[in-house]
């Protein structure tokens, strides 16, 4: 992806379809637009994913809670966006093998009811799974739910119940699709805004004022169709095209806190709580050598810039505690993030947790901009194909979406053979290292293997105690559209998501690539350190952590 390319691309060019957000949603009506053979642009005023789309809890799941509620509230959305999560749940481990995999969770149960309940309960969801099902859900005995999960305490459960749902990169996963509608024929660009609309003769809009954020320079961008894939966000830009439409937005929080693998220790399956002491459900899940710890549904600003508080970690700490035979402290946490969830609404007085996940395609008559509003990271493709059907009714076009069968970039070719293949053609390279880039990069870790074997320091560790090597910098810059300190170490390299203090010692290696890459200057370099360091250090205050903690210790 070149992006000064682009850019006078999409200053010169007549799109069919202009999507304004590069999030999960946005990326996928790229790529669902683009594969239908539709002219398509995607611009994002930050960077791919990075909002809601980074920072979710990394699960591909049907939603085991939103069945529970569709039973006791005989509620048939409910019911509806568990299958549909389902039916997606496979079409992500399908089309993106090397960022997606099965998960194994295991639901503690206090007796011998509880069993029962969520037993019965697992075996609806494998049943509504059909021929989709990952694995058979089944009940198990204290001893065996111990040996699935030894950190558990013995006196804290009775039985308890594992069932599978699935786990990805939800950062790499997104940026997987931009990459892929790039090569499909869309023209993609990260850090450029939509500031104004320009309208036609019937007040239909035909172009965006676009800013490039990095440069501040502005363009105007011409399509037939605008699709708002902006997220929390949406009411904003519906109401920059259109001020008389009311907010139909509402969000709501999702907190996370980040330990290394060895405080839990390892295991073979994740830990789900189904309801804590507030009627929340919290998840502990193992995920690239750390753990995540997150817990659902706090009410937000759907324009707030969140973050993991205080009394959040406290409160994730302490409720996977009542389960563990050794108790985590906050001490142990090396990072941590929070993301907002979109929620779509049409009682603005219900609360968050009431509201059903589910999306929604509106079409703003008077201006003609299509809004995806609502949705979760499961059924982002359902999503996009929903509103590229949409358009393409608008633009008079007639083809079915193919995105259920097209393989991301990194995916094809990548299988169980894979790894063994690249290990016997570069017997240099350590196994561990050769696992890190096909897990993250899938086939095209061949082309990270190439530059390591060009220039002996890419082969080198970006940071101690980390599986992240030096090339992996320089293909972000070369192939990933990294342009910012911020967009590698937060998404192309998740180092700043799992490990804080890590993050701050690559600050400046990291940024001396880039910068060589990307031809900065030694003061635009700098910049780039400080601010990054800022943020980061941001995220630490916030949190009420101390910036002077050890890195983790992680395997790849």
């Amino acid at each position: 992806m070149n992006r000064t390319a682009n850019l006078s691309h999409l200053q010169t060019e007549l799109f069919d379809i202009c999507v304004i957000g590069g999030g999960a949603s946005g990326a996928g009506c790229a790529l669902d637009a683009a594969s239908r053979g539709l002219k398509t642009a995607l611009i994002e005023r930050d960077d791919f994913s990075s909002a809601t789309s980074s920072s979710s809890t990394k699960l591909v799941h049907g939603g085991v809670r939103y069945l529970e509620q569709a039973f006791k509230n005989l509620d048939p959305k409910q019911l509806s966006m568990v299958r549909k999560g389902l039916y997606e749940r496979q079409t992500l481990l399908h089309i993106a093998p090397h960022l997606a995999h099965p998960l194994a969770l295991l639901t503690p149960c206090k007796n011998w009811f509880a069993g029962m309940y969520f037993s019965i309960g697992l075996k609806l969801y494998d049943l509504l799974a059909g021929n989709r099902r990952l694995a058979p859900s089944r009940w198990l005995n204290k001893k065996e739910a111990l040996h699935h999960f030894p950190a558990f305490s013995s006196s804290s459960f009775q039985s308890a119940v594992l069932y599978y749902d699935g786990q990805f990169d939800d950062a790499r996963f997104n940026l997987g699709l931009v990459q892929t509608a790039a090569l499909q024929g869309a023209t993609v660009a990260n850090h450029c805004s939509a500031v104004r609309f320009e309208t036609n003769a019937n007040g239909h809009i035909q172009a965006v004022l676009v800013r490039d954020e990095l440069t501040g320079d502005t363009f105007w961008l011409r399509a037939k169709v605008f699709v708002n894939a902006t997220g929390t966000r949406a009411d904003s830009l519906r109401q920059t095209a259109n001020a008389k439409q009311p907010d139909r937005m509402r969000a709501s929080k999702g907190a996370h806190v980040v330990l290394p693998m060895d405080a839990v220790g390892p295991t073979l399956a994740a830990l789900l709580v189904p309801e804590t002491s507030d009627g929340r459900v919290l998840f502990a899940i193992p995920w690239r050598g750390h753990y995540l710890i997150r817990t659902t549904d706090t009410e937000a600003d759907p324009a707030e810039t969140p973050y993991l508080e205080p009394d959040e970690a406290e409160y994730l700490i302490e409720h996977v505690n009542q389960y563990l035979a050794k108790p985590l402290t906050v001490d142990q946490v090396t990072g941590g993030f929070a993301g907002l969830r979109p929620l779509l609404q049409a009682d603005p007085d219900a609360r968050s947790k009431s509201l059903v996940r589910d999306h929604e395609v509106e079409v703003d008559e008077k201006t003609g901009l299509v809004s995806l509003m609502g949705g979760k990271w499961t059924t982002y493709r359902l999503m996009a194909q929903d509103t590229i059907d949409v358009c393409g009714q608008r633009l008079g076009v007639h083809t079915e979406s193919k995105t259920d069968e097209l393989i991301l970039l990194g995916g094809d070719g990548y299988g169980p053979t894979f790894i063994d293949s690249l290990t016997a053609r570069h017997p240099t390279v350590n196994l561990q290292t050769i696992k890190h880039l096909t897990e993250t990069y899938g086939t095209q870790a061949t082309a990270l293997l190439t530059l390591m074997e060009q220039d002996s320091t890419l082969a080198e560790p970006l940071v101690n105690r980390h599986p992240f090597v030096k090339a992996e910098v320089v293909y972000a810059a070369r192939a990933e559209m990294a342009l910012t300190l911020e967009d590698l170490l937060l998404r192309r390299i998740r180092l700043g998501l799992v490990d804080w203090q890590a993050a701050l010692s690559a600050a400046p290696s990291a940024a001396a690539l880039l910068g060589a890459e990307l031809g900065w200057s030694s003061a635009h370099q700098q910049e780039q350190q400080d601010s990054f360091i800022s943020l980061i250090q941001r995220h630490i205050d916030r949190a009420g952590l101390s910036s002077t903690r050890k890195e983790s210790t992680v395997s790849a």
